[in-house]
């Protein structure tokens, strides 16, 4: 919803400020070089990036409306989730745990916990490192490296949508000026015509620059922007989910695990350390 009220701010500011200047809307409708503008700019996006990247960046807008899921309470859940699985762990041995990761939709510990599971990233990232430690194969040193390129390669690709739909944003300002250009060679082709006409063709061809400007830095880039937000506080949620494992892999006690986790943990999003205990407990 906070992308959809700056969508309105900016369109509000921008047309309120032009009608009070006494501007005519009617002059800002140019089909024409509403299609030239958009129509290059998407085409350059086509080129500049593979088919996966399209896509991820066509799928970023629900996300954007909706906004990050990482909050709060997600991350609460997911200490929880954590605290449950060492403790097991270490009452029962680590071999307790494999008919979990092998199906968690049948756990009955992570049942308790849907929006974790739906979570395929962090579902993913969670389970496939959990298998490793009940295969008893890797030392703390190789797991955490391991992690750490993962973690490096998760982030890059996390990145490219909006880095995509950034570069977007700084290409509007140059198809504004091939729209504005256009323009212009349209109205040297009416000089000698009726000096409204040619006034009408000077327009159009600004409309072209202030349509250009107006969506890199009003709308496109930082769309961009967000989408790259998203996909840092998915990658920290990635982290906490690191920092919790290496800790009980190095033989720290469930509970201060998950401290281990909660400090991991930006100050937006952290539980006190009273909020995490009281929930842990409940």
């Amino acid at each position: 919803m906070k992308v959809i009220l700056g969508i309105v701010i900016v369109a509000g500011s921008v047309v309120g400020g032009y009608l009070m200047a006494h501007g005519k809307l009617a002059i800002l409708w140019q089909p024409a070089e509403y299609v030239t503008i958009c129509g290059a700019a998407f085409g350059a996006f086509v080129i500049a990036n593979p088919g996966g990247v399209i896509k991820k960046a066509m799928m970023s807008f629900p996300v954007l409306i909706k906004g990050s899921k990482y909050n709060k309470a997600m991350y609460m859940d997911l200490l929880a989730l954590m605290y449950e699985l060492f403790s097991k762990a270490r009452k029962e041995g680590v071999m307790a745990l494999e008919s979990h990761i092998d199906e968690p939709a049948n756990s009955d510990i992570f049942t308790k916990y849907p929006k974790i599971v739906a979570d395929h990233h962090a579902m993913e990232f969670l389970t496939d490192y959990l298998r490793l430690i009940v295969g008893g194969s890797m030392n703390a040193f190789e797991l955490e490296n391991l992690m750490d390129i993962e973690l490096e390669i998760h982030h890059g690709d996390a990145l490219k949508p909006g880095d995509a739909l950034t570069a977007v944003g700084d290409s509007l300002p140059g198809f504004g000026i091939v729209a504005a250009v256009l323009g212009v060679i349209i109205t040297m082709g009416s000089i000698g015509g009726d000096p409204a006409e040619l006034g009408l063709h000077v327009g159009a061809a600004l409309v072209g620059t202030f349509l250009g400007i107006l969506l890199a830095y009003g709308f496109v880039g930082p769309m961009g922007a967000a989408v790259n937000v998203i996909a840092e506080e998915e990658s920290k949620f990635l982290s906490c989910i690191k920092v919790c494992i290496m800790a009980t892999l190095n033989g720290y006690a469930p509970p201060i695990a998950v401290e281990f986790g909660r400090k991991a943990i930006s100050h937006e999003h952290r539980p006190s350390f009273t909020e995490l205990e009281e929930h842990l407990k409940g």
